[in-house]
């Protein structure tokens, strides 16, 4: 069964959903990332997937960061939850790890320094560590995809495979917050060459029938998905009978 994961990204301490990864195209759904964690759970959430957007794009050590919300996220949920976003170096692990978080997701530092990555398999393990790949027409971007890589995807995705990494979470970041359609294609291309390696797949999803489609690549190791913008705007039925549910129980 497919799992599908809700997502918060965080940008100056408030839940938003960017445009294609376009900074200048910001959709600010939530004051309260905090609250919002907590509805997710309410709605039967088994993880949560959270994006701390300022770090991401920054690239030096004393870059702005959301880790005193992430705190307060993890700290108010039974669930656990995947943090990404601006960890690059094995200090940065420790910290979010430390902060509660169960798993940490790295995505510039694959691309750019892809050895800590076998260190840090080592020393926290492959449970605790997933590489995020975010691609766009085949190619890697960095730095809070604003910068490109000269990376193939599916070559980065191998090579993270091969150095002990067994979850990778895929996005594409043409289809991320357009509700479009998740790009199958990539994920079977993707999934047809790893071996041990699963993909959560990210970007595009707006309707029932996307969750089903991606329901369907189980054989290409999709086992889980990321949702932000359909959630925050209740594309699915359910969703109204969940929160209404929650109402008449808090």
């Amino acid at each position: 069964m497919l799992l599908v994961i809700p997502a918060i990204d965080l940008r100056g301490g408030q839940c938003v959903r960017l445009h294609q990864g376009r900074y200048d195209h910001e959709t600010i759904y939530a004051r309260n990332a905090t609250t919002t964690a907590r509805r997710w759970q309410r709605q039967h959430a088994a993880w949560l997937h959270v994006v701390d957007l300022d770090a991401a794009r920054g690239g030096s050590r004393d870059r702005v960061h959301n880790r005193a919300e992430i705190a307060r996220i993890c700290e108010a949920l039974d669930i656990p939850v995947q943090v990404g976003g601006g960890i690059r170096t094995l200090d940065d692990i420790q910290a979010v790890l430390s902060l509660g978080a169960r798993r940490v997701i790295l995505g510039t530092t694959a691309a750019r320094d892809p050895a800590l990555i076998t260190e840090a398999i080592r020393r926290f393990t492959a449970e605790r560590i997933v590489v995020g790949i975010d691609a766009k027409g085949g190619e890697v971007r960095v730095q809070g995809w604003t910068e490109s890589s000269g990376l193939d995807a599916i070559d980065l995705a191998l090579d993270m495979e091969q150095r002990g990494v067994r979850r990778i979470v895929y996005t594409d970041i043409a289809r991320d917050g357009t509700m479009q359609g998740p790009n199958v294609e990539a994920y079977r291309a993707l999934g047809s060459r790893l071996h041990t390696a699963f993909i959560t797949a990210s970007g595009g999803v707006g309707t029932y029938q996307d969750l089903i489609a991606l329901s369907g690549l189980h054989a290409w190791r999709v086992d889980s998905v990321i949702v932000g913008r359909a959630l925050y705007e209740q594309r699915f039925p359910c969703q109204s009978l969940w929160q209404a549910h929650a109402d008449a129980h808090s």
